[in-house]
């Protein structure tokens, strides 16, 4: 029986990837912890030693949603994959999960696996494709989770943002199946409300997450969003979000639906740019 090889040492520095230069960060604090960003944009946060430990907030926000739904192991795929936090989280929490990760950046994802030990996560496989590609090549319902959480240049890429697009998630999961998003907004939030359309065009159930400084327009930030054909477990959600050490406000149904008002889908013929973080600031 052939031993697996065993990772090289997280070396901090520069890389150059794809779409920019890659920096690893070792974390003062935590031995096995270490920030991955590109060209100065934290992109993820990966804990080796152990893969529970979250340090974006967004990301716990989005392991609040995934830790709501009933137990067991999860069908999971995942377009964007940087440092495969969550990935590596769901592996952890929900043993027996079978996990597939789109990631347009093939020297990125390479970096992850010789620095970040990603040979080490049972049952994920790494596909070095576009999102959108990837979910096209997909059989119906064969997904208990699509996550979405893909930046290219600092901006989410339009073309995940659309009725279009969405549907085709809806056709890979199955009826139980959740979407969960993560996007970045600033002042006004119109994107989000825009995105927020687009998913009522095709789920009739959703929530949103976010920081109450966020979602008011003050700053720039993450919101989470997710989608199913079925009723979500809002209140499990929003009572985790609630106590979490930087609590996250939960908007779902009609409240919801008022958020996003008169703001029009997002479709292929018409698209919008995401915005784009401020300079000095983190996505």
């Amino acid at each position: 029986m052939s031993k697996r090889r065993k990772p090289a040492e997280p070396v901090p520095g520069l890389y150059p990837v794809r779409f920019g230069t890659a920096e690893l960060l070792a974390d003062a604090d935590r031995p096995g912890g270490w920030l991955l960003s590109v060209d100065g944009v934290a992109q993820s946060y990966v804990d080796i030693d152990d893969p529970r430990h979250l340090e974006f907030d967004y990301i716990r926000r989005m392991a609040d949603v995934v830790d709501a739904l009933d137990r067991g192991p999860l069908d999971a795929l995942h377009l964007g994959g940087a440092g495969c936090t969550l990935p590596r989280y769901i592996a952890a929490m929900r043993p027996g999960s079978r996990q597939l990760v789109f990631d347009a950046d093939g020297p990125l994802i390479e970096l992850v696996r010789e620095h970040l030990d990603l040979r080490s996560v049972p049952q994920l496989r790494v596909r070095i494709s576009d999102g959108r590609e990837g979910v096209a090549t997909r059989h119906d319902d064969s997904a208990d989770l699509v996550v979405a959480d893909v930046f290219k240049q600092f901006s989410m890429p339009s073309e995940i943002a659309t009725v279009e697009f969405t549907a085709d998630v809806a056709r890979v999961l199955r009826s139980s199946g959740v979407y969960l998003m993560n996007i970045a907004d600033g002042p006004g939030l119109l994107f989000t409300r825009r995105v927020i359309a687009t998913i009522a065009e095709v789920f009739p159930h959703a929530l949103m997450l976010a920081e109450p400084g966020v979602l008011r327009g003050r700053r720039y930030g993450n919101i989470v969003l997710a989608a199913s054909m079925n009723e979500l477990p809002v209140r499990a959600v929003a009572g985790r979000a609630a106590s979490a050490a930087f609590p996250a406000r939960c908007l779902a149904g009609d409240d919801l639906k008022s958020f996003h008002g008169k703001a029009k889908p997002l479709t292929d013929e018409n698209r919008m740019t995401a915005p784009v973080p401020p300079p000095n600031s983190f996505s």
